[in-house]
C-alpha cells in the first residue's frame, strides 16, 4: 500500500476498496428526519467514487434516530433497551429506502446488511460475511452495513459503528476506512486552547497519542467516540489498513477535507495475515491470563505462550475461546486461542512441561496459547 496521505484515499491506485462511516448525527437531524441534502451531496461523492474505479462500502447509522421519530418515543429511542431495539427494527426499513433511492437516483444499488458483534467475532460467520460483501462489490452494488440493533443487547454489540467500519474493512479486505465525524480530526490538545494543532498524519498508535484523545485531554473528538476512534483505528493498523477522521458536518464533506487536506490519518504499522488480523480485531475475550516479565519478554520475541510464564488466570473459559494475555502490571499484550479450560490453566501455571502430562492425566498440548493462534499488540 502506498497511502501517505488524505488524498491518496481518493486514488484508485492506492485505495480501490474504501469503506465509509457515517454516524447518526450526520445522517439524521434533531427532529429525527433524515437530513436528505447533506446525504444527497454525499451519494454524489460515492458515485463519484464509483466513476473514478474506487469501490465503496457504506457503514450507516441513524436508523435508531429515524425509528424512534417515527414511534414518538422518548430520548431519541435510547430511553431502554427494548425502545432501542423497537425504533431500530422501524428505522431499519426507512433508513435502507433512503439508501437506496438516493444511490438509485446515481444508478447505483444499494445492498442492506445488518450485523452483530458475533458475526464478526465468529471465525465461520465473519467469512460468511466477507464472501457476502465481496459478491456484491463484484456484482456493482454498494453494500450499506449497520448493526443489527434490533437483536442487539449491551452485552453482545459493538456500541458504536467506529469499530464496526473496522471490522467491515477487515472482512471486506479494504485499503482504507473513512470516518465521517463532527470535527477535523485528532488535535495535540484541546483545539480552543491557543496553539492547539491538527495531527495530519499518526504513525503507530502510542502511549502519546491515546493520551491526546483520553476523555480529559478534549482534544477534538466528539465525546463518547475518542476511544472508539483509536480502538478503530489499531484494529485497521494491524490488518494493514489506513483509517482516516475527517470533519463530515459539510455538503459533499469529502471533497472539502480532501481539498483542505484536512483530517488525520491513521496508517498502518504492519499487515497481519488475514487470520491473525481478525483475531487481533477481537473485542469479546472470555479471559485473561496474567504472565510474569520473562515471559512477557518471550511473547514479544515471538514464543508461544506456555503454562510456566502463567502467574494469573480469570474468567470461564473452555479450550479454542479467545483469552487477552497481560502483563503484571495489568498491560494487554496479546490475544489468543487458549488451549486449555480456565480450570486447567489454574492447575498448569507457573509448572513446567514436563509435570504437564501427571496434572492433566492425558499428554499435554504444545502450549497453553500456540504463536500460530495468538497476535502481539
Amino acid at each position: 500500500m502506498s497511502i501517505a496521505n488524505l488524498k491518496d484515499l481518493a486514488s484508485p491506485a492506492d485505495a480501490p476498496l474504501l469503506v465509509l462511516k457515517v454516524g447518526s448525527a450526520l445522517l439524521v437531524g434533531s427532529d429525527g428526519k433524515a437530513r436528505r441534502d447533506w446525504l444527497a451531496s454525499l451519494v454524489g461523492e460515492i458515485a463519484a467514487a464509483r466513476a473514478r474505479g474506487q469501490n465503496v462500502v457504506v457503514v450507516s447509522s441513524g436508523a435508531i434516530a429515524m425509528g424512534a421519530a417515527k414511534l414518538g418515543l422518548p430520548a431519541g429511542g435510547r430511553g431502554s433497551l427494548a425502545d432501542a431495539q423497537a425504533a431500530a427494527a422501524v428505522g431499519q426499513i426507512a433508513l435502507a429506502e433512503l439508501w437506496s433511492e438516493l444511490l438509485g437516483k446515481e444508478n447505483l444499488v444499494a445492498a442492506q446488511l445488518l450485523l452483530t458483534i458475533e458475526d464478526l467475532e465468529d471465525r465461520r460467520r465473519y467469512l460468511n460475511a466477507a464472501a457476502t460483501i465481496a459478491r456484491l462489490l463484484q456484482a456493482g452494488a454498494v453494500p450499506v452495513i449497520n448493526e443489527n440493533d434490533s437483536v442487539a443487547t449491551e452485552e453482545i454489540r459493538f456500541g458504536d459503528n467506529d469499530r464496526l467500519a473496522a471490522r467491515v474493512a477487515q472482512a471486506a479486505q479494504a485499503d482504507a476506512v473513512m470516518l465521517l465525524s463532527d470535527v477535523d480530526g485528532l488535535y495535540d490538545r484541546d483545539p480552543a486552547e491557543p496553539g492547539a494543532e491538527l495531527v495530519p498524519v499518526v504513525r503507530g498508535i502510542s502511549d502519546e497519542i491515546r493520551s491526546m484523545a483520553s476523555p480529559g485531554s478534549r482534544s477534538g473528538m466528539g465525546s463518547g467516540g475518542r476511544v472508539s476512534k483509536l480502538q478503530a483505528a489499531e484494529i485497521a493498523e494491524r490488518a494493514g489498513i489506513a483509517l482516516a477522521i475527517v470533519n463530515g458536518t459539510h455538503d459533499a464533506p469529502i471533497g472539502k477535507a480532501l481539498e483542505k487536506n484536512c483530517g488525520t490519518v491513521f496508517l498502518p504499522r504492519r499487515k497481519d495475515g488475514a487470520r491473525k488480523a481478525w483475531l487481533g480485531g477481537r473485542m469479546r475475550m472470555r479471559g485473561k491470563l496474567v504472565v510474569d516479565a520473562g515471559c512477557a519478554k518471550a511473547l514479544a520475541q515471538g514464543a508461544s505462550l506456555l503454562a510456566s510464564g502463567v502467574v494469573g488466570v480469570e474468567g470461564a473459559f473452555e479450550r479454542g475461546d479467545p483469552v487477552s494475555i497481560e502483563d503484571e502490571q495489568g498491560r494487554v499484550l496479546a490475544q489468543g486461542l487458549v488451549e486449555y479450560s480456565n480450570a486447567e490453566c489454574e492447575n498448569l501455571q507457573g509448572r513446567r512441561t514436563g509435570d504437564h502430562e501427571v496434572i492433566l492425566g492425558y499428554a499435554p498440548r504444545a502450549a497453553v496459547v500456540h504463536r500460530d493462534h495468538m497476535v502481539i499488540l
